[in-house]
């Protein structure tokens, strides 16, 4: 199976410091959300690749242990979201199954979606709280008034 980034004249793609990916698609005005795995598997697949190739590339970028499986789980969801081309995907395990066939614990690839309607949606409904309300200024010392003295 060959797989290949879709065309990114569209997309514009922002690095996160963990490693997660936020891409803009601009053409479909649809942001989405991956996490590392899911982001190791985006820039795994920048040239024309393979499952395996992809898992050996996944498996460098995020220090750890990548199967084939997890490696073709992340790019099920690249190609189901428009973002990865993979001809030839064959059918699908069940979440369940691929859960049940690993053997260590490890972050499974998660991609979410939003559409800019959608986003502005939320936005014009939630509603940040006011900000409080500023300190009181300082009180003013009150002077002392001085008794003199006599002796």
């Amino acid at each position: 199976m060959q797989i290949e980034c879709s065309p990114v004249d569209s997309l514009a793609v922002n690095n996160l410091p963990d490693g997660s990916k936020v891409i803009v698609d601009s053409n479909s005005e649809t942001m989405f959300a991956l996490n590392a795995t899911a982001g190791a598997a985006f820039d795994a697949c920048s040239q024309p690749t393979t499952i395996p190739e992809v898992a050996e590339t996944m498996q460098r970028s995020l220090n750890a242990t990548v199967t084939e499986e997890i490696a073709e789980m992340a790019v099920r969801q690249l190609h189901e979201n428009k973002l990865v081309n993979a001809a030839g995907m064959k059918a699908q395990p069940t979440r369940r199954q691929m859960i049940g066939s690993l053997g260590a614990a490890f972050a499974l690839p998660v991609i979410v979606s939003l559409t800019m309607a959608d986003q502005r949606a939320y936005a014009k409904v939630s509603v940040s709280p006011p900000p409080p309300p500023p300190p009181p200024p300082p009180k003013k010392p009150t002077p002392i008034p001085i008794l003199p003295i006599h002796l």
